[in-house]
Order: C-alpha cells, then structure tokens, then sequence
C-alpha cells in the first residue's frame, strides 16, 4: 500500500480517537478537548481532502505493511496531548486558548496555500524551480505552516511531552526532508542564487 493510505488512515481516525476519550473519562465539561477535538479533528479531514485532490508525491510511493505501522507508531505521538488534557483535566485561560486558534489557522493557511501552490507548478510548470510567491523568501513554508498547526492544538495540554514529541519529528524526518530536497533543487542553475535570498525553515535564523 501507499505510505499516504497509513497516514491518511491515522489522520482521519483522529477525531473518533478524541470523541472516544471524551466519552470514557465523561470529560464533557473540559473546554480544551473540545478545541483541541476541533482543531486536531478538522486538520484531518482537511488533509485527507488535500491528498486526493492535490496529493504530495512523497506519499505516493509504496511501502511495505511494517513500515506502514512504523508510520502509524510514529504519528500516533500526537495522540498523546488529548490524553493529558482529559486524564489531568487542563483548563486553559481565554486568552490562551485564543492564542492557540490564532497559531493553528495561521498555520493551516501557510500550510494548505504553499502545498497548492506546489502542486500547481509542479502539474504546468514541472522543470521550473519553484522561487516564487510562497517560496520566495523561506523554500519550506510548508513545514512552518504544519509546525504552526501542530503547536496551536498541542499547546493545549500545556504540557512538555507534546513539544517534545513534535520537537522530535522536526529534528528527525523534516530537517533531513529538507536538506534532501536542497540537494534535489540543486540541478537547477538558479538554485545558488534562490538559496542565498531564502530560508530553509525559520526566517533570519536558517
């Protein structure tokens, strides 16, 4: 199968996971969850949209069902922010919770804007460097859209392990991700030029 269909498999399921935790701990007065459900729960229909309509070719490749559940392991560190929220029953301020909503959709527009955005060049334009509009300025605007996803529900738990696990997915898949496509984007004669006007991920720092 398609590394997309584990991924995609888990992302949709995430809401159900939320409502079922809700249900057997009866965390029904717990206004966290529920954006957390809401947030969380809306990236992943959202994403499952995004891969049938405008999928990313990473995910297109095919992989045995072991590496599949590595995958399904791996992304299942997300699930761990509800679980501390309900069984330590987090109870965040207005302001904070305002805070949260605020980074998320910043994120999810980062994120879904500059993935179609490839897609489009990629489909009408596919031997041009893509160094324009979204990328301009930071060639993986991408990852800063689902790193701001990510933070605005697992800040919710307001708890270190859900940095940490996310922490761990920057360090260990996006970061190699992105060094392995500056070496792709290297063919191009242009790249040296887009890479000394551009950031990798963070803005003034790499």
């Amino acid at each position: 199968m398609k590394q997309k269909f584990y991924i995609d498999l888990h992302k949709g399921l995430t809401s159900i996971y939320v409502l079922s935790l809700i249900f057997f701990f009866c965390a029904w007065e717990n206004t966290n969850i529920f954006i957390y459900l809401a947030l969380h729960g809306s990236y992943g229909i959202l994403w499952i949209l995004k891969s049938y309509i405008y999928p990313d070719r990473q995910w297109e490749s095919k992989c045995s069902i072991w590496y599949g559940l590595f995958i399904w392991m791996g992304l299942s560190l997300y699930w761990i922010s509800p679980y501390i929220i309900i069984t330590q029953n987090i109870q965040s301020p207005n302001w904070y919770l305002a805070l949260c909503i605020m980074i998320y959709i910043i994120g999810l527009f980062l994120h879904f804007t500059s993935d179609m955005q490839k897609f489009i060049q990629l489909k009408y334009n596919p031997n041009i460097l893509i160094k324009n509009i979204m990328f301009s300025r930071l060639r993986n605007i991408n990852y800063i859209g689902e790193l701001l996803i990510y933070l605005g529900f697992s800040l919710l738990a307001m708890h270190w392990i859900p940095i940490a696990a996310l922490s761990l997915f920057i360090i260990c898949i996006w970061i190699p991700n992105m060094i392995k496509k500056d070496k792709s984007l290297s063919r191009y004669d242009d790249f040296d030029e887009y890479q000394k006007k551009s950031y990798s991920f963070l803005p003034f720092l790499w």
